[in-house]
């Protein structure tokens, strides 16, 4: 049964709940702290691009095409397809010898609303360059080249980046490849469906690379720092993997998912919580609500001390956000509701 995570209320009442699951796991593969179901199996949606992006630098992508530390974390962003995020994108394509008619990614205005508000005011459309998925999908196809593979099917589930992709995920979360449930993503490509410990062990181990297998620690430590020195590239602006990144100051790695997944890993020897060990946390809310993702996340590192003080209250507006109408009256707020 998932647990109560987050409660929204409006004057004295608490209007609606968030019911989720949540799991912390350190870096050995212990579990430390969970509420409602660590096992529950859900989809890892976007949460697992940094460990996707693990293809882009062990294929040899990233040397080979000279691809720079901001160009890699855009392989790994849910972005808001701002000038800069769609720049990088271009980038990484053109250095791979492609174009944007590559990208099988489909087609949103930017996230970012003055970027799709300036789109829109110069009568243009949106392009498969501003899906939030383009720099992923700029990474998967700088690999394909880099490996001398068809770009052409590059998002089939039976492509053998894809196949790689799924083996990466199975190996980085210790759960076997074939129980992995494989479901196709909002850009198109296999999505990976294990249990909320595994992602959070997952992202332990990013944290903590001197776990994952000797052939995987130098890529996890390239995309984990490439993630950390451009945090802008991996969301954009005003978006809570972005600012957490920025002000937690190499403490933390974050990702974002779809239907309100968030994983994150607590560095190790980086924070009073992780000095011997990296930690892991992953959380699934039940009804999808992306609102609840940040409460709990943000509990989950004051509770740890992965935050300080100045940490946590530079991050305040993602603790506890405010329930405003559309006259910005302030009605309510979004708070968490559960304890360990």
């Amino acid at each position: 049964m998932p647990g109560v995570l987050v409660h929204v209320t409006r004057g004295p009442i608490v209007e609606s709940v968030h019911r989720g699951d949540l799991a912390v796991v350190e870096s050995a593969g212990k579990l430390l702290h969970h509420v409602g179901d660590p096992d529950r199996v859900t989809y890892f949606r976007s949460s697992s691009k940094p460990i996707q992006a693990l293809a882009v630098v062990l294929s040899g992508a990233v040397d080979r095409f000279g691809l720079t530390e901001r160009e890699l974390a855009v392989t790994c962003a849910s972005h808001n397809a701002e000038d800069f995020h769609v720049e990088a994108v271009l980038s990484v394509l053109a250095k791979a010898g492609l174009g944007e008619e590559s990208l099988q990614c489909g087609t949103h205005l930017p996230l970012d609303r003055a970027s799709a508000a300036r789109l829109v005011a110069a009568g243009r459309e949106s392009t498969s360059v501003h899906s939030n998925c383009s720099g992923k999908h700029s990474g998967m196809l700088a690999a394909c080249r880099a490996m001398g593979w068809s770009t052409a099917d590059y998002i089939s589930p039976d492509h053998p980046l894809q196949r790689w992709n799924r083996e990466l995920v199975a190996t980085v979360c210790d759960y076997p490849a074939k129980d992995i449930a494989i479901g196709i993503d909002g850009c198109g490509v296999p999505v990976f469906g294990l249990p909320v410990r595994n992602m959070a062990y997952g992202f332990a181990r990013l944290a903590d690379p001197d776990t994952l297998p000797s052939e995987l620690r130098a890529a996890a430590r390239r995309v984990v720092a490439a993630m950390q020195a451009y945090p802008e590239m991996v969301a954009g602006t005003n978006r809570f993997c972005s600012d957490l990144m920025r002000i937690a100051a190499g403490k933390v790695v974050a990702k974002s998912g779809a239907e309100a997944v968030y994983c994150a890993g607590f560095l190790k020897g980086r924070t009073p919580a992780t000095v011997e060990r990296g930690m892991g946390a992953a959380v699934k809310i039940d009804d999808g609500g992306s609102r609840a993702t940040a409460p709990v996340m943000m509990k989950v590192m004051t509770d740890l001390g992965v935050l300080d003080a100045e940490g946590a209250a530079a991050l305040k507006r993602y603790a506890h956000p405010e329930n405003r109408n559309f006259r910005n009256d302030l009605c309510g707020e979004i708070r968490v509701a559960f304890d360990w």
